[in-house]
């Protein structure tokens, strides 16, 4: 896979990336994450990358031109599956998303800052949006780092046990049940019995009995969204 990601402020996007999983994914072949600093993509000899919105009103709006170049310049390249612009008006990145985008083979994620960018780029060039919550933050760069870290885990020989990603939490709108580690028991804390029983079968019951129960007490809305997809 291939994520090529485009910012005003690429220093804040790379450090994130650089480390864990996502550094060792690298490091293996398995992706190849390459970060542009959109100013290289203006003619402007000062550099900026932004201006005053029409109509006026508070803010700086991402300017059209050098956005197009770096997403013309990179499609000439190659086809890309998808062109996400990180947004707080996105959909909603959740479980389901990041499945289907870890089985994509190149992605632009076009990072917003400022009041966001020219809407002609969101309506004639991308192809999906997306926000990681309901809040806003100073740029799209932490939002690229947390779509691409949720993607690169799952895709195969990112993570040693393959088994483990596909036990997270929201896999199948379930929040993942209680896990315990040695010692069995710490200042009178018991491991609950069942886990220590060695019958598989029962385990896997527990498991998604615990599942059932923490995702209704925690999160119930996530059973709502099951039910309706039904």
């Amino acid at each position: 896979m291939r994520i090529d990601i485009i910012t005003v402020l690429p220093e804040l996007i790379e450090s994130p990336l650089n480390h864990s999983i996502v550094k060792r994914a690298m490091d293996k072949g398995l992706v190849e994450i390459i970060v542009h600093n959109l100013r290289d993509f203006t003619t402007n000899k000062y550099k900026t990358v932004d201006d005053y919105p029409f109509g006026g009103g508070a803010g700086m709006v991402m300017k059209i031109e050098p956005v197009f170049k770096a997403i013309e310049q990179l499609k000439k390249e190659r086809i890309y599956d998808e062109i996400i612009y990180t947004s707080p008006d996105g959909v909603l990145f959740n479980q389901g998303i990041a499945n289907e985008l870890s089985t994509y083979q190149n992605l632009i994620i076009l990072c917003g800052h400022y009041k966001g960018v020219d809407h002609r780029i969101r309506e004639q060039l991308i192809t999906r949006e997306i926000s990681i919550g309901n809040y806003v933050l100073s740029g799209g760069e932490l939002a690229a780092a947390v779509i691409s870290d949720a993607i690169i885990r799952l895709i195969p020989g990112v993570i040693s046990d393959e088994t483990s990603a596909l036990t997270d939490s929201f896999q199948d709108n379930l929040l993942a049940p209680p896990v315990y580690t040695r010692p069995e028991t710490f200042k009178g804390w018991k491991v609950p019995e069942v886990l220590r029983s060695g019958n598989f079968e029962i385990i896997e019951k527990w498991r998604f009995e615990k599942s059932v129960e923490r995702t209704k007490k925690l999160r119930p809305e996530l059973m709502d969204n099951e039910e309706d997809d039904s």
